[in-house]
């Protein structure tokens, strides 16, 4: 016991040491940090032997300090593992499961359709489930040219291919078609929902090292969590261990070395601290199987309607409930959505798959919590039915409803598809998408957009399958243009008379045009007016001007 004092005593005033200028020297008088010491004494490269006198640490303090203090010369710290009683143990298991994940991205130029923007790099992770393959964010993959994957203590890139990305999710599907990746690596098992309160440890590749990183808390919050880069809400789980940048894609573990999330946001604002969300199993596991029915990701599927909460007792009574009813009022139904055939607005939903929904548009989740009902929506796959039950004029209606991904008037999501556009005398016209507005506008664009556009992208609805809405992006300036240089971002309403579905619509009707004049409606009941003949045959020497290989994207020509 005495001699463990002794040394904890002497290790802790080599720790004081460092703290006050005074710096380990090793053997050969290369100076070192004391975590550096560690790392290389775990590795091997420092010996516990004092034989040489290599690898014994010997603080020695600044030339300001020696000159002041000469009378008793500094102790040695000898550091060994025998001593403090260590011994050589393997990491857990599961640690080497854990890759880091490369990836060269090249993302679409909305601005500038017709090229893409300049390649960029970034690391994140990564870990082996079973059936040889890689979990990981979609994000971390997204427009990617090249993924590379490199498993824990190699020093070799393994190339990658991505099976499936599951935007809505945030996960993507990996696999690497070479047998030595997968040697002697056991994969990660999934565990259970995890408990609040639970021990959590996120295992990654963050900033700040280029080795293997553990940061460990406690689960705080399990709910419907907006995924930011799904644009999606789904079940989350919340927890207060770190969340880096380059932790993304990497696994959570709970106390019996189970996987039961995925790290993959954080919230950064000045009012909290130590806020990261991982996705929980559930989530993953539907993304798998998902995979595995349909050799595809299909996606997330939703009820296609709008709500409102049933809380106020006039309300309710208004509408016909009694008292021992419960819901939640449907305000709209997605046109595209198989859900318009049998829900409609003002119809209050009683319960789905036989949960009965509270007023407040939750469900029994788990011993003492509720969840909202959406959750119950998104464990069914795309096409599977649900029993839903409705009061309509005071009589309960059942229909089993089909639960799919309506159309969206503004995607969320391109799906890796490059923009669509089209050029005709140097007006550009384009598909508006949430990518395309972030283009344009930045992360703010839901403050910065035009509002007729934020609009249409939070309030309406497709009407029909292959509906989008269409704008001038951009006027390249020349003369057979002249005068509407300044028109940016304006939605195309109408060309010559007709209304316009969408940008092949307009496409086809422009190229197919016999009348002497073109007339383009505009939002705010601006007009475009061209030479129908001047127009055509200004484009070819237009396009040759700014370098641009075709007047229309390659999918408006099928």
């Amino acid at each position: 016991m005495a001699t463990t004092e002794r040394s904890k005593r002497q290790w802790q005033r080599a720790l004081d040491c460092a703290g006050n200028g005074i710096r380990p020297k090793q053997a050969g008088g290369e100076a070192s940090s004391s975590g550096k010491l560690l790392t290389e004494r775990k590795q091997g490269k420092v010996s516990s032997s004092s034989k040489s006198g290599a690898g014994v640490p010997k603080p020695t303090r600044a030339k300001a300090s020696s000159q002041t203090s000469s009378k008793a010369p500094i102790p040695t710290v000898v550091l060994d593992d025998a001593e403090f009683g260590a011994e050589e143990v393997d990491d857990l298991p599961f640690l080497d499961a854990v890759v880091k994940v490369f990836c060269i991205h090249t993302e679409p130029n909305f601005s500038l359709p017709w090229q893409r923007k300049r390649q960029f790099s970034t690391n994140s992770s990564g870990f082996i489930i079973g059936g040889n393959r890689v979990l990981t964010n979609a994000h971390s993959v997204e427009h990617h040219t090249q993924v590379k994957v490199k498993r824990r203590g190699s020093d070799i890139k393994f190339v990658a291919a991505v099976l499936a990305i599951g935007t809505e999710c945030d996960i993507a599907m990996l696999t690497i078609n070479d047998d030595s990746f997968w040697r002697g690596v056991t994969p990660v098992e999934f565990g259970a929902l995890p408990r609040l309160q639970d021990p959590i440890t996120v295992v990654g590749y963050p900033i700040g090292g280029d080795t293997i990183s553990v940061t460990s808390g406690v689960v705080s919050r399990i709910e419907i969590t907006s995924y930011v880069h799904g644009a999606s809400e789904l079940l989350g789980v919340q927890i207060d261990a770190a969340i880096n940048a380059g932790n993304s894609g990497g696994p959570s573990f709970n106390d019996r070395g189970q996987c039961i999330g995925i790290a993959f946001q954080s919230l950064k604002h000045e009012d909290c601290e130590n806020i990261g969300y991982v996705i929980p199993t559930p989530v993953i596991s539907h993304f798998i199987m998902d995979y595995e029915r349909h050799g595809h990701y299909t996606g997330f599927p939703v009820l296609g309607i709008e709500w409102q909460r049933m809380e106020n007792p006039d309300l309710r009574r208004a509408v016909g409930m009694k008292a021992n009813q419960k819901g939640v009022r449907i305000r709209r139904v997605e046109p595209t959505a198989p859900a318009a055939r049998h829900l409609r607005s003002s119809d209050i939903l009683l319960s789905f798959d036989g949960v009965d929904i509270a007023n407040d548009g939750t469900v029994p989740f788990r011993s003492g919590e509720r969840i909202g009902f959406t959750y119950l929506v998104s464990q069914k796959y795309t096409g599977q039915r649900a029993r839903v039950r409705v009061l309509r004029s005071g009589q309960i209606i059942e229909n089993a409803v089909e639960v799919t991904i309506p159309k969206r008037l503004v995607p969320a999501h391109n799906k890796g598809r490059p923009p669509s556009y089209y050029i005709v005398a140097g007006i550009v016209f384009a598909a508006v998408s949430v990518p395309y507005l972030r283009s344009e506008y930045g992360k703010d664009y839901d403050y910065d957009a035009p509002v007729k556009l934020l609009d249409k992208l939070m309030h309406n609805f497709a009407q029909t399958e292959d509906e989008q809405l269409v704008v001038i992006s951009q006027v390249l300036a020349a003369d057979a243009n002249i005068g509407y240089e300044d028109i940016v971002n304006t939605q195309i309403i109408a060309f010559n008379g007709t209304a316009v579905r969408n940008l092949k619509h307009l496409a086809h009707m422009v190229d197919n045009c016999n009348d002497g004049f073109m007339r383009f409606d505009l939002e705010y009941q601006q007009m475009i007016v061209l030479d129908a003949q001047v127009a055509k045959s200004a484009t070819p020497e237009i396009l040759s001007m700014h370098c641009i290989p075709s007047g229309m994207s390659d999918d408006l020509r099928t």
